[in-house]
């Protein structure tokens, strides 16, 4: 069952104002969870753990997302669309304000955590809006501008703050996340328009997506396919200095071109989407493989390492934008719970790539073994895929 689109209340708006105001979370979002990536080295020292340690402040902040965002998406099932968005926006900025003060390794690990908790549910609620904003034939392309904040942020904001980090000490990167976040809350409360609460809404409606087998295994598609990125991202810093012995300086350099990597697959996938979407997916997927077996050969030196991240980021990002239209069309009335979780699952993907790349590292696998991580993660996503094509096919026959 398909969601109707849910009205404007206010007539003076416009959609690429919306989509500009919910990018800028977005590019705080996505400037906050890959920062901690970028300043690994820089934090380890800082809290006097080892780099593989220091993946597990990654994964914390992952496993807030995980777990906020179905919870805050349920009980805000019937919770005008707006307010919620400026609520998530500002614990958002306070969270992130934290960050910037522990102390410890445990300190570390909560604060991250509770930087996670909306994470999730701001992205389900923005790209609803923008969806019904923008119609049928254009949510895919609206929603991957809307999410092209958290791409752009690995072009500006990720190498920005870890420029900033590097120089002034990592703390000094989670302050400007928090500065964002405030920007955001100004620019919502501006652009984006109050919106009618769906008729059908309530809690209970929410919860019956939990037994949804075309959500669920939509889902595991994002959070397998996914890992590579992540397995890759994390370790980007430490694999560039050790394995390509390339100077520290160059680490923000190389993430921004992974970045516009990012911007660019992020924006042809959601066009592809709107054309065709289950052959987008499959394409990101089979893309993504290619991309890690070329990144594999381009790690010796700085400038084929430019290659490889860029291909990297070009083609697994492409699967954000599709994968969160296909949880809207696979709703049925949970369209909170089925949007929001697309980033809990994205971030399943950030804590398993994360996880498994330094267990790898750490049992002497080498520099590389996060690659090989990635192109087996891309091809078990492409099987879950056709998994729920094939399902998606019976169920509508039935």
């Amino acid at each position: 069952m398909s969601i109707p689109p849910v009205p404007a209340t206010g007539k003076n708006y416009h959609l690429k104002w919306v989509i500009f105001a919910l990018a800028i979370g977005s590019f705080c979002i996505g400037t906050t969870e890959f920062l901690a990536m970028g300043l690994i080295q820089e934090i380890a020292q800082g809290l006097n753990v080892s780099i593989s340690s220091a993946g597990h402040f990654i994964s914390a902040y992952a496993i807030g997302v995980t777990i906020g965002a179905p919870i805050i998406a349920i009980l805000a099932a019937k919770a005008p669309r707006k307010k919620m968005l400026l609520g998530l926006m500002l614990f958002y900025a306070l969270a992130n304000l934290a960050t910037a003060w522990v102390n410890s390794p445990e300190t570390m690990l909560l604060s991250r955590f509770i930087a996670g908790l909306p994470h999730g549910a701001y992205f389900g609620l923005a790209a609803l809006v923008v969806a019904d904003l923008a119609g049928s034939k254009k949510r895919s392309s609206a929603i991957t501008q809307m999410m092209m904040g958290l791409t752009i942020a690995n072009v500006i904001g990720v190498p920005l703050a870890t420029w900033l980090g590097q120089k002034f000490g990592w703390q000094i990167g989670f302050q400007l996340c928090s500065l964002i976040a405030v920007l955001t809350l100004v620019a919502i409360a501006i652009f984006v328009p109050v919106t009618k609460t769906p008729q059908h809404a309530s809690i209970r409606n929410e919860l019956s997506g939990l037994k949804n087998i075309n959500m669920w295994l939509t889902l595991s598609v994002g959070a397998i396919g996914f890992g590579g990125m992540f397995s890759v991202y994390s370790y980007a810093s430490p694999i560039l200095t050790n394995y390509t012995h390339a100077d520290i300086k160059h680490v923000p350099l190389v993430l921004a071109i992974f970045g516009i990597g990012m911007v660019l697959g992020g924006l042809i996938s959601g066009w592809l989407a709107d054309k065709n979407l289950n052959k987008t997916i499959v394409g990101v997927l089979i893309g993504s493989a290619c991309a890690f077996v070329i990144a594999y050969f381009c790690m010796d030196h700085l400038y084929s390492a430019f290659i490889a991240f860029f291909l990297i980021g070009f083609t697994v990002i492409g699967l954000g934008g599709p994968i969160q239209t296909r949880l809207i069309d696979v709703a049925g009335e949970a369209p909170n719970l089925a949007a929001s979780l697309n980033h809990s699952a994205f971030n399943i993907a950030n804590a398993l790539g994360a996880f498994l790349a330094g267990w790898a590292i750490d049992h002497q696998l080498g520099w590389l073994s996060p690659i090989w991580i990635g192109f087996v993660l891309s091809l078990i996503g492409l099987m879950i895929f056709w998994i729920a094509y094939r399902y998606d096919l019976k169920t509508r026959q039935l």
